[in-house]
């Protein structure tokens, strides 16, 4: 099963730094922001990180919370997370289960050789639990700020 735009999301159930368990329903009246980026200390996912944790204020005040997934571990993810001074957790799924619920995983290709990795891809989740808007195959620069735009012309 796949999340689907104007849809419920299925709940989900994930583990979180700051030693969090997270459940989609008990986020049930908040605005969500999740986004989807493959790997921690890299370049592209360093500047993205840093544009959601610079505008972090200005989702707080749109009532939303912010989420960053991706597929490296909790210990790596609070390394990153301390390192970049994220005032919002990041999602250890390790097993791919919230990547494949937004259907997130594709063949990429490095150095020739193919596997499968995250496209970087993001997506609001409404205060009822409905999906409302995504983005894939991101372009990090001027990204957080229309999914900021989007968030705010929300009811």
């Amino acid at each position: 099963m796949t999340a689907e735009l104007n849809k419920p999301v299925p709940n989900f159930t994930v583990q979180a730094t700051s030693g969090t368990t997270l459940t989609l329903a008990e986020l049930a009246g908040r605005k969500v922001v999740l986004y989807f980026y493959p790997k921690d200390n890299t370049p592209g996912c360093t500047t993205e990180g840093q544009a959601f944790r610079d505008l972090y204020p200005e989702f707080e005040k749109a009532g939303a919370v912010v989420y960053g997934v991706s597929k490296d571990s909790l210990r790596t993810h609070e390394n990153f997370r301390q390192k970049q001074s994220f005032p919002f957790d990041l999602i250890s799924d390790t097993d791919e289960s919230l990547c494949r619920l937004f259907d997130v995983i594709r063949m990429k290709q490095m150095y020739g050789k193919q596997y499968e990795g995250i496209e970087r891809s993001t997506f609001i989740i409404d205060a009822q639990g409905v999906l409302r808007h995504e983005w894939r195959k991101v372009k990090v620069p001027g990204h957080v700020e229309q999914v900021l735009e989007a968030l705010r012309a929300l009811p």
